[in-house]
């Protein structure tokens, strides 16, 4: 096969693209701001296809198991894995926070402050526990298909697989359908894919023109604590993980790199929720993994927003000079880890997150999200690509886990991920 030039390839494009929305933004700020429609509409593209990437992924992958109590063995499996690591994240949070304290010294009076933070609160005091789980069922069974709740796309997938595998004798030509379905539908993954360097430039541009770099200066602290937490969690927690469970962590990363590229320029970890699916199901992860895991994991395995919570609350209560008892710190820590549960899919979802969590510890006013308000959009990117790295770890720990990942094809596909792009791109 001919090997691509450097220009050629999907990340080199996107990389560029990032560069000139970021030159675009910070020299001509308001054509910048204008370039707002190319990011989010290539986003609308790709929400366009995640819900019938899920459905048949996760519909044929139980379909083609014959023991039901494996899809409920490795649902069991992954809610620990999820649990396990999401609250590691968020203990690291507070521990970094407490040594580092990034808002020290600042010392604002919390009268003073002002933004407007209504809309995030809004959505805060909707994502109850009961609401949660009510959103879950969907109004009919074809309408997760046309939606962007994800939670509900895989209610009905494991329900229609589950009734393909009871009625295989009769449902054959439907498992046949689906397969030949699924075809066409990664074929036009691909095709929008080649949008990505339009999307990723337009999102730079509207970033730094709107926010400008400059805003970010007088908050770098708190940035820089951020970005490097999480890099320490990716290398060492999943990077031990992974030794463990017999792959290295930087091999993975190069491997995902066009999605994770993708992702650093547009802000959403949505915008690669096909194609890491499907690079995780060539590397050796069964079908029924793939579709189980990674999408389940983007409401439940949010590793970086778990970060980002407990680091930028104690960032706001040791500005407003706050002091947190241990057991206060507790219930911050015991509160984030419910409240961030489901906030995938959610516009801004770690300052929804992040809302709902100081709504209910009173010790640290709400109006404080003001302060990170003007920085947040710079974290969100790690954020995103933090939580994409933590699924993707979890997806080939649980194959792994369930004697369902092919080593030898993970360890071929780690070491050659250019030759598998190209294949992937026929």
């Amino acid at each position: 096969m001919k090997t691509k030039k450097i220009y050629q390839q999907l990340y080199f494009q996107v990389i560029i693209a990032i560069l000139a929305g970021i030159l675009l933004g910070k020299f001509y700020p308001e054509t910048g701001e204008k370039m707002k429609p190319l990011g989010d509409g290539f986003i609308k593209l790709v929400k366009m296809i995640i819900a019938p990437v899920i459905f048949i992924t996760l519909t044929l992958g139980i379909a083609h198991m014959t023991d039901l109590k494996k899809v409920g063995r490795i649902a069991v499996k992954a809610m620990v894995y999820f649990f396990a690591f999401s609250t590691l994240a968020l203990i690291i949070g507070l521990i970094v926070g407490n040594v580092l304290q990034p808002g020290s010294g600042l010392n604002i009076n919390p009268a003073s402050l002002s933004g407007d933070i209504s809309q995030y609160q809004g959505q805060a005091h909707a994502t109850t526990l009961t609401g949660f789980i009510m959103n879950i069922i969907p109004e009919t069974l074809l309408s997760p298909l046309v939606g962007d709740n994800i939670l509900q796309v895989l209610l009905v997938a494991i329900l229609m697989g589950v009734s393909l595998v009871l009625m295989k004798e009769k449902s054959g030509k439907v498992t046949v359908f689906l397969q030949d379905l699924a075809t066409p539908i990664f074929k036009m993954v691909h095709l929008l894919m080649k949008l990505a360097p339009i999307g990723a430039f337009g999102a730079m541009a509207f970033t730094i023109g709107k926010y400008g770099l400059s805003s970010v200066l007088n908050l770098i602290f708190l940035v820089g604590t951020f970005y490097i937490t999480s890099i320490l969690f990716v290398v060492l927690v999943l990077g031990a993980v992974a030794w463990y469970n017999g792959f290295n962590i930087f091999k993975l990363i190069n491997y995902l790199k066009e999605e994770l590229l993708l992702v650093l320029g547009t802000s959403s970890s949505e915008s690669a929720l096909p194609g890491i699916m499907e690079k995780l199901e060539k590397a050796g992860c069964s079908k029924a993994i793939v579709g189980l895991v990674v999408p389940t994991g983007y409401s439940f395995n949010l590793d970086g927003t778990n970060i980002y919570m407990t680091l930028a609350s104690l960032f706001i209560a040791q500005a407003l000079n706050i002091d947190l008892s241990l057991e206060e710190q507790l219930i911050l820590l015991l509160v984030a880890m419910l409240s961030s549960k489901g906030a995938a899919g959610v516009t801004g979802a770690g300052f929804v997150t992040l809302a709902a969590t100081l709504a209910v510890v009173p010790e640290i006013p709400i109006a404080g999200m003001t302060l990170i308000l003007g920085i947040d959009k710079f974290m969100s990117e790690c954020r995103a690509l933090t939580n994409v790295i933590g699924n993707s770890v979890a997806t080939v720990v649980v194959a792994n886990w369930e004697k369902q990942l092919d080593k030898q094809q993970l360890q071929y596909c780690l070491d050659h991920p250019d030759e598998i792009e190209k294949k992937l791109e026929v």
